[in-house]
């Protein structure tokens, strides 16, 4: 069986950081479209990024061959570069400091091992048109969340 093709364009926002954030993904398959966006009153622009993607993999029902865009090179890099040995060494860094956003990290090494995955890096506020789209939807994200 052929696994669907996706494309999903991911961002977070913060309000301060820490502060008030939210994230936002867009997953497009062929002709459909699904907006996604949440928030969180007390939280980090990096947690949001991660979020945005774990939420963005959660709504697939089926594995899938997906091209993921990201403007967050900590996402990206973490996915790419850093989660094999983080994982070979008990979720410490090379400095053997606990991993921050640990629990994030393992939600997404999870969704993620689900699918194929290809990371795409673009640059923030250049115009990009899903990177744009999903930026709008970190700030609508943001925006739900009332003050406490």
């Amino acid at each position: 069986m052929n696994k669907p093709k996706v494309t999903l364009y991911t961002d977070g926002a913060c309000k301060g950081n820490p502060g008030i954030g939210g994230w936002g993904a867009l997953l497009k398959y062929g002709e459909h479209e699904k907006a996604l966006f949440g928030g969180n009153p007390d939280t980090t622009n990096n947690r949001m990024e991660l979020m945005a993607v774990i939420e963005g993999l959660r709504t697939l029902k089926r594995p899938c061959i997906i091209d993921i865009y990201t403007d967050s090179k900590y996402v990206m890099q973490g996915m790419s570069e850093w989660l094999v040995g983080w994982k070979a060494r008990g979720w410490k860094t090379a400095n053997k400091q606990p991993v921050k956003n640990v629990d994030l990290w393992q939600a997404l090494d999870t969704e993620a091992g689900k699918h194929e995955i290809k990371w795409h890096w673009v640059k923030g506020h250049a115009g990009h048109d899903g990177n744009e789209r999903a930026d709008a939807l970190a700030n609508q994200g943001a925006a739900s969340i009332t003050r406490p």
